[in-house]
């Protein structure tokens, strides 16, 4: 294995060359940027909240939340409305807003009201557009909270009181192949259930692997990595390993090696997990799913950081092929060690890891030395060259970050709420209510004429599976058409280092294999590719959908799969 500055050399290697070479030739000029590493940009000092909990949604509106027994927010609710709620355990009466909309065209803010409490909380969007939220704490633990984006700023939380069959408190979401979503685990919770029920038909279901995985007084199984294979079953990483499940028989259909090392990387370890992109859609038996799980905290590592004693963080990565026969975990070092970071899938199939710590875990002043510094990881270079070190920010990301990818490409960053209640200061980490985005190298101004720009299908436009899609785009000056692709990424609710539902599919023609493009003049193109087969490949629900030309990726659109 390459050492850590060796790595960082390859990186910076790479990240020259792939500028250098990949760009066309524009008017006869070699366009290129030298080395760099991304840009980080403040859009507002004070959301009010902070960022426990956000989600994107299909009008490019992002809902935010936090918990609501903090004590009193920096953002009061509207119209004078005050929340009266007597099972509250800090203040009963609060006038103040534990939830924001954030809307990305005009960088403002509006608060909303949810009234129990939401902390810890979990979620994903549904097959309308809609949020729907499960869980936390309190007298918020069973109960189902639903957000219907609006344009008109008139749309709030509407709460559900009592609907889940046990408190789901650090659970896992995952929405299905029918629409609905699974609700995996929670605190003390060794089972799942499902939601919207079904009338005399759903229970909650025990899951004994989640006992198995689960560390007396530490626990290290909450907020588990849930994907949905591309058979249909569930991948269930906890604690330290893994099973695929079949939700609909209650039965393991595969248990896999315990990753190698045998530390814990669920929360409080608090490491991250993506599935990567999703390739040959169309391609039968060469059609693989592979899971990748990032950093996180060594075994004992709760217990040191409650005694004051903070241990570095792990700088592993694990992947393993979870369609394989016999699965096995591949190895990588990343260059910064990192526990309670995120893994942001970008348009163009990279990974990036961004926020947390380098010492402790997860829990209340627990996290120390914060990374500062994002990396890209690029799935299908060589091992030495996957990791890129990018340009760091100012703001410690602590314990209850968040990182999500918007329409433009650019990765929304909010949150740092490593100790209970909003303290700004006399405290290690102080509550951060700002907001800042990190937009990655493909942004960079000096690729604005190769950016691939769609111009049809329109946004919020519906699409089937296993369909012919034709997209038109503009791209100026020569480009090779073999290199542009085509993908899919479904927005994801993400908390606690993990973003649940996230998933990036690349598509291809109707032979499983580069979509074919065609020049129509005057730097108009048209790609044509196939979408996903199954709602078992891409459930539901609204996807972003972008050109990407080599790996500058266009702005994307709303399409929805019903």
């Amino acid at each position: 294995m390459a050492s850590t500055p060796t790595l960082i050399l390859f990186s910076l290697l790479h990240h020259f060359l792939v500028l250098f070479f990949l760009l066309p030739y524009q008017q006869n000029t070699l366009i290129f940027a030298p080395p760099g590493g991304g840009k980080w940009n403040l859009l507002l000092s004070d959301i009010g909240v902070s960022a426990m909990h956000m989600q994107l949604l299909n009008n490019d509106r992002v809902v935010i939340f936090d918990r609501t027994d903090f004590g009193a927010s920096n953002i009061s609710l509207p119209n004078n409305q005050c929340r009266n709620n007597p099972n509250d355990l800090t203040l009963k009466i609060d006038c103040t807003a534990h939830s924001v909309e954030y809307d990305v065209a005009t960088n403002s803010i509006r608060p909303l009201n949810v009234f129990t409490d939401v902390w810890c909380s979990s979620g994903a969007a549904m097959r309308d557009g809609s949020l729907m939220q499960t869980g936390g704490f309190n007298d918020g633990d069973r109960n189902v909270r639903v957000y219907k984006p609006c344009n008109d700023n008139s749309c709030d939380w509407q709460e559900f009181d009592s609907v889940l069959l046990q408190n789901r408190w650090y659970a896992t979401n995952h929405i299905l192949p029918d629409g609905r979503q699974i609700i995996i685990g929670g605190r003390g919770q060794f089972s799942y259930e499902f939601y919207p029920k079904r009338a005399g038909a759903d229970q909650s279901y025990n899951l004994p692997f989640l006992s198995q995985t689960n560390d007396p007084r530490i626990e290290n199984n909450l907020y588990p990595f849930v994907f949905l294979n591309i058979d249909g079953n569930l991948f269930i990483f906890a604690n330290n390993r893994a099973i695929l499940f079949d939700y609909v028989t209650g039965v393991v259909v595969k248990t896999y090696p315990t990753i190698p090392g045998g530390d814990p990387r669920s929360y409080p370890s608090s490491g991250s997990a993506v599935l990567l992109p999703l390739r040959n859609l169309r391609g039968g038996a060469n059609i693989t799913a592979e899971v990748m799980v990032c950093g996180g905290a060594p075994k004992g590592s709760f217990t040191s950081a409650n005694n004051r004693n903070f241990v570095g963080a792990l700088n592993s990565c694990g992947r393993i092929r979870i369609t394989d026969p016999n699965p096995q975990w591949a190895m990588e070092t990343m260059p910064l060690a990192r526990v309670m970071g995120d893994m942001v899938l970008l348009p163009n199939g990279n990974v990036l890891i961004i926020n947390g710590a380098s010492a402790g875990t997860a829990g209340w002043d627990l996290g120390r030395n914060p990374v500062l510094t994002p990396v890209i990881y690029r799935p299908n270079n060589p091992v030495e060259l996957r990791f890129e070190v990018q340009n760091s920010t100012s703001i410690p990301r602590m314990y209850h970050s968040t990182a999500i990818l918007l329409r433009d490409g650019r990765i929304l960053v909010s949150g740092s709420n490593p100790h209970a209640y909003y303290n700004f200061t006399g405290v290690l980490f102080p509550t951060d209510l700002t907001m800042e985005t990190y937009s990655p190298d493909y942004l960079d101004a000096r690729l604005t004429r190769v950016r691939p720009r769609i111009i049809s299908p329109t946004s919020q436009s519906q699409i089937g599976h296993g369909q012919q899609l034709s997209i038109n785009f503009i791209a100026e000056g020569r480009i090779n058409r073999d290199l542009i692709t085509v993908t899919m990424v479904s927005p994801p609710f993400t908390t606690h280092s993990f973003s649940m539902n996230q998933r990036l599919l690349v598509l291809t023609n109707d032979r499983g294999t580069s979509a074919n493009v065609t020049s129509l003049g005057n730097s108009n193109y048209q790609v044509w590719v196939v979408t996903p087969g199954s709602n078992i490949l891409a459930p539901p629900g609204y996807y972003l959908l972008f050109v990407v030309y080599r790996e500058v990726p266009s702005t994307g659109i709303w399409v929805q799969i019903k």
